[in-house]
């Protein structure tokens, strides 16, 4: 993994925490939260406050995530809102804290001037003792205060001016009197510096957890299903109609399309399909050439394509199967069949534009791995995963394609992968063939 950290592409963005006064604020937060407190002196933390040298001095990567269910925080600053979240449990939690944080900002960027922020994603579940429990994980509301209480002072002293404006005999109240008084020299003057944190609650209806292997629940769609990754996995009967095992493509892509929740990336307006599809092949040879022990240093497409040619009748199906495509798209070629359970197939497909756009992108990169790029990006939990078991040739290919292509212009990248533009005028034929055969022609039924 040092290649990636090198490279920014493991613990990449994190926040640095080297002032003496910033760790004693870490310190007290981490204390009221955990009980424990860090010896070091200079550290990293994501958005949630995590920081992996500490994960590793206490020897607990789930010191602010206890049973991986509900996720503490700690916040030092309000520049925490551009940090990864590591040891990610719930594809949700980085978007609410996200979220809460940029609500919150003015508020909470006068709170961590003086003190640390420390709170708790909160939900009815405490621990995920059986899998039909992830079922009950509906809703996740913030609970957030500075270590020495100033929120919860501020809404006391809040109530006690509303009293002693409200009542009229509040003026002879000497007892109210000098409880504010003593209050407002902890919180200053509220009225001028409201010291509120928005409440705030998310449903949590569609989401992927680590748990159990990986699941993705899918609740808030027209045909509600739970997607099982882990084939070995014997999770009972759950709470939901539809369960579908990882290995069951054509059940998958049925749900997708019922649920109208992915696209052929040759259909999508706005892009260079056949240029996406390429790559994806480049991959590809990648993996077959670093497994035949190639060396892959400073390969350039040109060099993937000689070694394609070279390993040609070692490629996947599912090179194939792109390579078809991309004689449709740029030659006029004959329309390739690829239904769902053809190797490419999942590779050829992207979100549509919809809330849960970059869940289903995590399911399809989770669904074609050697698309690396799409796994590092919608998926890094796998991405790390699959790293780990790569030769070193693959490694060091990857790793400097990603610091090279990818890092250098990441928001462009993933507008031109997963972006979705206004429509644009295609010729009629291609459009007027998507239309009557599908995507690749028919989803094969279960």
């Amino acid at each position: 993994m040092k290649r990636l950290i090198s490279r920014g592409l493991m613990f990449g963005n994190l926040i640095p925490v080297m002032s003496p006064v910033l760790v004693e604020r870490y310190n007290r937060a981490l204390k009221r939260l955990t009980g424990k407190q860090t010896a070091l002196t200079d550290f990293h933390i994501d958005i949630s406050g995590y920081s992996p040298e500490i994960g590793d001095e206490l020897g607990d990567d789930l010191y602010l995530n206890h049973a991986g269910v509900n996720r503490q925080f700690i916040l030092l600053t309000t520049e925490q809102k551009t940090a990864p979240l590591l040891n990610a449990k719930f594809s949700t939690s980085r978007g609410i804290l996200r979220q809460f944080i940029e609500v919150n900002e003015a508020q909470l960027f006068a709170l961590t001037a003086r003190d640390a922020v420390a709170g708790e994603l909160v939900n009815s579940v405490y621990a995920l003792e059986t899998p039909k429990r992830l079922f009950d994980v509906r809703h996740v509301t913030i609970e957030a205060d500075t270590t020495d209480g100033a929120v919860a002072s501020a809404e006391k002293l809040g109530g006690m001016i509303d009293r002693f404006m409200r009542e009229d005999d509040a003026w002879s109240d000497d007892v109210l009197i000098g409880n504010m008084i003593g209050l407002a020299k902890e919180t200053g003057d509220i009225t001028r510096n409201p010291l509120k944190l928005n409440t705030m609650t998310f449903d949590q209806d569609n989401f992927w957890t680590a748990h159990f292997g990986g699941v993705y629940v899918f609740r808030k769609v027209e045909e509600p299903a739970a997607i099982v990754m882990d084939g070995t996995a014997d999770l009972g009967k759950l709470p939901i109609e539809t369960v579908v095992q990882g290995g069951e493509r054509s059940a998958i892509a049925q749900f997708l399309k019922v649920n109208d929740l992915a696209e052929p990336i040759v259909e999508a307006r706005g892009i260079d399909s056949a240029a996406i599809l390429r790559q994806k092949m480049d991959f590809m040879v990648a993996d077959v050439a670093a497994g035949l022990g190639e060396d892959l240093s400073g390969a350039t497409r040109r060099d993937l394509r000689n070694m394609g040619r070279r390993y040609h009748d070692k490629l996947p199906a599912a090179w194939q199967g792109l390579a078809d495509l991309v004689r449709w798209a740029e030659d006029g070629g004959p329309w390739p069949r690829i239904d769902s359970e053809h190797p490419a197939y999942f590779y050829t497909l992207r979100a549509k534009d919809h809330a849960d756009a970059d869940l289903v992108n995590m399911l399809l990169a989770e669904l074609s791995p050697m698309d690396v790029r799409q796994l590092f990006i919608c998926h890094k939990e796998a991405f790390y995963r699959a790293y780990m078991g790569w030769p070193d040739e693959k490694k060091a290919y990857v790793a400097d394609f990603l610091s090279n292509e990818y890092q250098v212009d990441k928001a462009g990248t993933r507008d031109a992968l997963f972006g979705h533009e206004a429509p644009m005028d295609e010729p009629a034929s291609k459009v007027d063939l998507i239309d009557r055969v599908g995507p690749w022609g028919a989803v094969k039924r279960r």
